[in-house]
């Protein structure tokens, strides 16, 4: 069964980058996935998720412009490049797999076990 961790967080200053990696171990990342957070007193959200072929992405509308999805089969890693950050970036993140329509991509998580993310706080 395939493990994910993430990591990548920190403290970032309004209008700076990150990048997140979630690593797969256990068994080759041949799943969609998709990236997730959570800040304090909110619901969990789907911030963007990739297909496993084809590379078809899809954004949450707070993000588009900002964050970029991207994978590397050969490394098991799909990551996030996180750009122009703003306060209410602030959230752990984690990825998960997801599940498709049409091999497409959604932000629907095919897990409710999570793991431990990574902190993401933006402030100045």
């Amino acid at each position: 069964q395939v493990q994910l961790v993430e990591s990548g967080g920190g403290l970032v200053q309004p209008g700076g980058s990150l990048r997140l990696s979630c690593a797969a171990s256990g068994s080759t990342l041949e799943s969609a996935i998709g990236w997730f957070r959570q800040a304090p007193g909110k619901e969990r959200e789907g911030v963007s998720c990739i297909s496993a072929f084809d590379g078809s992405r899809a954004y949450v509308d707070s993000v588009k412009g900002r964050f970029t999805i991207s994978r590397d089969n050969a490394k098991n890693t799909v990551y996030l490049q996180m750009s122009s950050l703003k306060p209410e970036d602030t959230a752990v993140y984690y990825c998960a797999p997801v599940w498709t329509v049409h091999d497409r991509c959604s932000l629907h998580p095919q897990i409710t076990n999570w793991g431990q993310g990574t902190q993401v706080t933006v402030s100045s």
